[in-house]
């Protein structure tokens, strides 16, 4: 059976246990028309890969594909609760705002809106930057565990994009700090030269931080003295999708976010490794012209 041929199989194995609770090999067999020679090395192969379970003589869909579907599924979820805010937000600033989320290393671009004015800032959605030089990545690291962020640090490495890039680690973690501290992160040319950014963070049901919210623009327009008022309406509607989301807090949400967990990196042993190694794979960017896209 060729290699293509068999995904196929796979594919219609899976389907078919998707619309039945269970099914033996004999069962789908006859669903699918093909002899028991043809799908069982295939049905042995989602098994041991977690994609189907057996139960009994019988085989069902696997607790794996909810894992391997949660991270769409998530995507969705948040697009949809985000898209009120994001129009809102553009509506109150006219300047560009940002969804993304965390992928690995990096954040992934997922939705947004565009500043009306000619100059503006811009992304296109499946746009991946660094998280700790960018005001949506830093938005989300600053809430990671120690342990995570100095993970983040050791492989990605602090390469320069700007001469405003922080990439001496001590900087960087006390940068981490005043966010995690004020709410708030803020990409002053660290990314790009030219453009401020300021974020907040997105917090899941469980109260985790694993997406983020940002506004930007020409750095005379997004600039120090505007970053009071710009982080106080960006924090209120991360925080409106993290409510839509299903975020309830509840007093204190000590122990998520505080400073004190990246503090924990900034004074713990060894430090972190420092290679200029991080990719170039910006997404906001100023047009040369005003014309639009």
């Amino acid at each position: 059976m060729s290699q293509v041929r068999s995904i196929r199989r796979a594919v219609q194995i899976l389907e078919t246990l998707g619309r039945n609770p269970s099914l033996s090999v004999a069962e789908l067999c006859r669903f699918l028309r093909v002899p028991k020679s043809s799908i069982y090395e295939i049905i042995s192969t989602l098994a041991a890969d977690g994609l189907i379970e057996k139960d009994g003589g019988s085989y069902r869909l696997g607790a794996r594909l909810v894992e391997l579907a949660r991270p769409a599924r998530q995507d969705r979820e948040l697009t949809r609760a985000a898209r009120p805010a994001i129009e809102k937000l553009r509506d109150e600033l006219d300047e560009t705002v940002q969804l993304t989320v965390r992928d690995g290393d990096e954040i992934l671009y997922v939705e947004g809106s565009e500043s009306s004015r000619q100059l503006r800032t811009f992304f296109d959605p499946g746009d991946r930057a660094p998280l700790y030089c960018t005001a949506l990545g830093k938005a989300i690291l600053a809430f990671q565990q120690p342990a995570d962020i100095r993970r983040v640090l050791r492989r990605k490495g602090l390469r320069s994009f700007t001469p405003r890039t922080l990439t001496v680690p001590a900087r960087l973690l006390r940068d981490l700090e005043r966010t995690a501290a004020r709410g708030y992160s803020v990409d002053d040319m660290e990314h790009e030269e030219g453009v401020r950014c300021i974020g907040a963070p997105i917090r899941d049901r469980d109260g985790e931080v694993f997406a983020s919210l940002s506004v930007s623009g020409p750095a005379h327009r997004v600039s120090p003295d505007r970053e009071q008022e710009i982080a106080r309406r960006v924090i209120a509607a991360a925080a409106e999708i993290s409510r839509r989301l299903g975020w309830l807090p509840l007093g204190s949400t000590a122990g998520r976010g505080s400073p004190g967990r990246v503090n924990a990196i900034h004074h713990g042993k060894g430090g972190a490794a420092v290679k200029n190694t991080a990719g170039n794979r910006g997404s906001r960017r100023l047009p040369s012209s005003p014309k639009r896209r």
